[in-house]
């Protein structure tokens, strides 16, 4: 597991790449528990349009830290489908972890996860809910404070050790919300 790993750290540090994505949009169902909710067929379509906007962005997650709720992990596997649709290629599959304090938690407690991936990672994506991405995305550049929509990505740079990621060290580079 990535927050197992002990590897030697990089020699020339380059730039890294944070994704924050709310999930795309969500269903209702009458019975149906929060955890369990499925996105809509629109949401489907979002969470694929997501994937292409990232490949045309060359933003591709070396490790996916995503809520284990149904809507982020189909939201997830969208994403997947558009990467894969827009290289036209093989390209290497990332490592997906699936982590209870993306469903649960505050935007401290994604800096928390980012803080403890193994610095072999190069771009690391969140896939989970509002407020906590969109908290996230505020403490890593506070001026660029904003909520996310359903289907939306903030992508932040990053210049250092992922155990030294904090407030105010991940300028925002761009948003985009998607919309299949």
């Amino acid at each position: 597991m990535w927050m197992e790993r002990q590897s030697g750290k990089l020699g020339a540090m380059s730039e890294r790449r944070i994704l924050l994505v709310r999930h795309a949009k969500a269903d209702r169902p009458e019975g149906v528990g929060d955890v369990d909710r499925p996105l809509t067929a629109r949401g489907h379509a979002d969470a694929g349009a997501i994937g292409a906007w990232l490949a045309h962005r060359d933003y591709r997650p070396d490790l996916v830290i995503c809520s284990p709720s149904k809507r982020t992990r189909q939201t997830w596997h969208g994403i997947a489908l558009g990467l894969a649709d827009a290289a036209g290629e093989q390209a290497p599959a990332p490592e997906v972890d699936y982590r209870d304090e993306v469903y649960d938690g505050e935007g401290t407690d994604l800096i928390d996860l980012i803080q403890g991936v193994d610095d072999v990672v190069n771009t690391v994506m969140i896939i989970g809910h509002n407020p906590s991405v969109s908290e996230a995305s505020e403490l890593f550049d506070p001026a660029s404070a904003g909520d996310l929509r359903t289907s939306g990505v903030a992508a932040h740079a990053y210049a250092g050790e992922w155990d030294e990621c904090g407030p105010g060290t991940a300028p925002l580079l761009e948003t985009h919300t998607a919309r299949g």
